[in-house]
């Protein structure tokens, strides 16, 4: 089966923030702006100072699936990761995946 390039977008929210989670958060956040990061293989977190709402977004290569939803559970794993590493708490994640092979560019 062919393998694909895959853009996953997790949305998802930080909940029951105690100090220390805050300050570890807003220590980094200038290394998460949400208008610098954008997919990689490693995946890239995001949010803003507000310390509400997070995105990660992740390339992932997959064998092409009948469903985006082997290659969504995927990046949910990998965000709630991401958000672990600092320690705090989050919830209402939601995934979106683009299978880049099949985005078809226009040529003027």
């Amino acid at each position: 089966m062919a393998e694909h390039t895959y853009r996953v977008t997790v949305r998802g929210r930080f909940t029951d923030l105690d100090e220390a989670g805050r300050a570890r958060l807003l220590a980094a956040a200038d290394r998460h702006d949400v208008l610098t990061n954008g997919f990689s293989d490693e995946g890239a977190l995001s949010y803003d100072r507000s310390l509400d709402f997070f995105s990660f977004r992740v390339q992932l290569r997959a064998e092409v699936e009948a469903t985006d939803r082997r290659v969504c559970d995927r990046g949910l794993v990998l965000a709630a990761r991401a958000v672990e590493a600092y320690g705090v708490d989050f919830r209402d994640l939601r995934a979106t995946a683009t299978d880049v092979d099949l985005i078809k560019v226009r040529r003027r």
